[in-house]
């Protein structure tokens, strides 16, 4: 995008309500059964990550970590909360993914948190990292 295009005077970088309000859009957006498969999902929204998860992942920087999921995927039988089990919910670190998004052009900041949700909702469904990076690779090459 061009700097021509946008006034960008009166701009600010979005709020945390603003970055949650476009979760919720993207998880509306979900096609099934993905949008039912997530619905116990809920989304939080953080400045950056906790100092113990970045420490448990071992990086240095909270710019590191743009998303995260937390509890039980449904290859764990996560897929119905049990009774005292804390929900499973994706986390966003909105600084983090201000900075990817600004030091990557080629993309809008409604592609990148989209790219994050729907990365951490694959952990829910029980991919791993590999598994994620084999699907989009696969995709990528389809659209090639």
């Amino acid at each position: 995008m061009a700097v021509g295009s946008t006034d960008w005077s009166g701009l600010y970088a979005p709020t945390l309500d603003d970055f949650e309000a476009l979760a919720s859009q993207v998880l509306a957006e979900l096609p099934e059964p993905f949008r039912s498969l997530a619905a116990d999902v809920t989304c939080s929204v953080a400045e950056f990550a906790e100092d113990d998860i970045l420490e448990g992942f071992g990086m240095e920087s909270p710019f590191e970590l743009m998303g995260l999921f937390t509890g039980i995927g449904m290859t764990e039988d996560g897929a119905t909360p049990q009774t005292g089990q804390m929900p499973n919910t994706v986390f966003l670190y909105r600084r983090a993914i201000l900075d990817y998004w600004a030091e990557n052009d080629d993309n809008t900041l409604g592609e990148v948190v989209t790219h994050v949700l729907i990365h951490e909702l694959g952990h829910h469904f029980g991919f791993s990292d590999e598994d994620m990076e084999a699907i989009e690779a696969a995709a990528e090459a389809e659209t090639d």
